[in-house]
């Protein structure tokens, strides 16, 4: 199918709900990712609202078209082809703190809105996050987490730790909500990972704590992150590029490899942290998945290990 004959079959699906005015035919999607690299969607719709991001999804289910879901774009690598079928870059963004403490938020407002909106109102339990480019989408689809650098606190924090239940479309095509039981939080994985169901909204318990407190959090773990990962407003990535090797550190064979600086084309292994590849200006996916190939080669030569890309690549490979 054309872009144009995908819009159309969308707006007939929709019965007509979806405002063929919206829908972007061949689309850039670089623009979208952390990585600001990517090449055109189809079809790309914006859904403003948890409840038009649903109706984009039953749309394009019902006319047999393929679909994917993008937040802000990190943790995924799009092809230099783009993505066939339609793209719904989730905006839904609503959010309210009630007086205690249980934030109900749409799936794509962005964490660091919400870290600090809940901490100006000095409720503790998101100000970890500050810094991770994430939507609650995405940090619920991979249980975002994150290492404080803090003695007293010198633990993994996992989102799942407030987490109280979520608004889906199943992939069955009901809506319904769940909790912690049927989402199967573990370490960067989640049931999202294995069913095709798309949480339009999540509600989270927070406890009070002093905002001076949560301000001082905010700082530590801005300048633990500022000083181990490069800035995105300067080198765009997409983060860890290879999954965690317990005990051992996919970064620090790479970094073991000399590998530090190497580059294709304008993809490049970060000086600071070698588990992250950056776009120098004008990379492309393929510069990227070169890359990958490349430091795979080098540590399974020299160490054995074999490293497992942490980052989705999505789109005609």
């Amino acid at each position: 199918m054309t872009p144009t004959q995908i819009a159309d079959a969308l707006v007939a699906a929709s019965a007509r709900t979806l405002d063929r005015r919206r829908l972007h035919l061949s689309a850039p999607l670089a623009p979208f990712t952390t990585f600001r690299i990517g090449g055109p969607a189809d079809v790309l719709f914006e859904a403003q609202t948890a409840d038009e991001l649903a109706t984009a999804v039953s749309a394009a289910t019902r006319a047999g078209i393929p679909w994917f879901v993008l937040g802000l774009g990190a943790n995924v690598l799009i092809s230099d082809r783009g993505i066939r079928g339609l793209v719904i870059r989730n905006a839904a963004a609503a959010h309210t703190i009630s007086s205690d403490g249980v934030v109900w938020t749409e799936s794509g407002a962005v964490m660091q809105d919400l870290v600090l909106d809940t901490v100006r109102a000095g409720w503790s339990g998101l100000e970890h996050y500050i810094g991770i480019p994430s939507t609650v989408g995405g940090a619920l689809w991979q249980n975002l987490h994150f290492l404080s650098p803090a003695p007293e606190r010198e633990r993994t924090m996992f989102i799942a730790e407030v987490f109280e239940s979520c608004e889906i479309l199943a992939e069955e095509g009901d809506r319904r909500v769940v909790d912690a039981g049927y989402v199967k939080f573990g370490y960067d994985d989640t049931v999202f990972h294995h069913r095709r169901d798309v949480v339009l909204s999540a509600t989270f318990r927070l406890t009070k704590a002093d905002p001076a407190r949560l301000h001082q959090i905010l700082q530590e773990n801005l300048s633990w992150r500022g000083s181990r990962h490069p800035w995105l407003q300067v080198h765009p990535s997409a983060g860890s590029i290879f999954k965690k090797i317990e005990g051992v550190g996919a970064g620090r064979l790479i970094d073991q490899c000399g590998l530090k600086g190497f580059r294709v084309g304008d993809a490049q292994i970060s000086h600071i942290h070698a588990n992250i590849l950056v776009n120098l200006g004008h990379a492309t996916a393929a510069d990227v998945r070169a890359l990958v190939a490349h430091a795979q080669a080098a540590v399974k030569e020299r160490f054995g290990y074999e490293l497992q890309p942490e980052v989705g690549f999505i789109g005609e490979f």
